[in-house]
This record gives structure tokens, sequence and C-alpha cells, in this order.
């Protein structure tokens, strides 16, 4: 005798899963890492509105990451170059590490307006930890089956990956904070 919920709802198969995965992760991909790499054009090109390249000077200059003319136009670069890693799914786990390791350095920077800060003139930081925790994901998820890693011999994902990704932000990070209090 079959049961009636399973004849009544059917599950889809292991390709169909497969497939809705990649989609899904393409989806992800292309719209947060669109928005890494937007993000990073802001502050080296000042597209979107953005501050500009002197604009981004100044305001690492004036956060404490001196000098601004390193570590402002890395942050960018790291933003873009992250980003479009992501959209085209090339190298994921490297570039979820890229992401995750700038998102540390922007939290700490809006640590101490907290998490939902009340007063709305306070930025706090859950939008970079949202987005650290993306790119975690990714890392260790990969990119899925729709990008230019998908069936590459330099196609990489799992859990060693992804800690491996974790870790080279984590040592990134804190070494960018090492160097932004002692220069």
């Amino acid at each position: 005798m079959t049961d009636t919920a399973t004849r009544i709802t059917p599950t889809a198969s292991t390709a169909d899963q497969t497939t809705a995965t990649g989609i899904g992760l393409l989806v992800l991909r292309i719209g947060f890492g669109g928005l890494m790499a937007a993000y990073g054009t802001q502050k080296l090109f000042g597209w979107f509105n953005g501050q500009g390249w002197q604009g981004t000077v100044d305001g690492f200059t004036a956060m404490g990451y001196n000098p601004g003319e390193i570590f402002g136009p890395l942050a960018g670069l790291s933003e873009l170059v992250g980003g479009l890693l992501l959209v085209f799914g090339l190298f994921t786990p490297l570039a979820g590490a890229i992401v995750l390791g700038t998102m540390i350095n922007a939290i700490n920077v809006l640590w101490s307006g907290g998490l939902f800060p009340a007063d709305p003139s306070v930025q706090g930081y859950s939008t970079p930890l949202l987005f650290a925790l993306v790119a975690a994901a990714l890392a260790f998820t990969g990119p899925g089956r729709f990008s230019l890693d998908a069936g590459r011999p330099w196609e990489r994902s799992g859990v060693v990956w992804g800690g491996g990704a974790v870790v080279v932000a984590v040592v990134a990070a804190v070494v960018t904070l090492i160097f932004k209090s002692v220069l």
C-alpha cells in the first residue's frame, strides 16, 4: 500500500534539485556580487552616487585607516574584484574570502553603532554582517553549476575550502586592523 502523502506531493528529481540549486546560487551570486562590485565602483570611481577615489581616501583617513591612500582604494578594489568574481562564479572560495575580509573591517568600523541603532543618523553593522554571512556561505557552497568554476579543474567548494576561505579572510582582516593601529 502506498502512502497518500507520497502520491499527492510529488518530490523533485535529483536533476531538478540540482538545477534549482544552480539557479538559486546564480541569482544569489549575480545579485550579491553585483552589489559588492557596485560598492567598489562607488569607492574607486564615484559611480552610483559614490564618493570616488579622493572621497574614499579622505573617509578612510578619517576612520583611522592611515594611509587612506592605501586602505581606501584597497577596500574599493576588494569589493569590486570580489564582487565580480562572485558574479561570474570564478575562484569562488577566494572571492568569498576577499569579500568576507573586507566586511569584517566594515563591521569593526561600525561596531560602536550597534547592530540596529535607535538613532537613524548612526549606521549599524547589520548590513556588513549580512554581506559577510553571504560571502562565507558562498565560499562553502561554491558557485553552483551555472558558473565559470563549474566542471573546471580549479572548481573548489565544501568544508575544507569554505573553512580555508574563512581563515584567510579573518587573517587578512586582522592584519589590516593591526596595520591600521600601528601606521
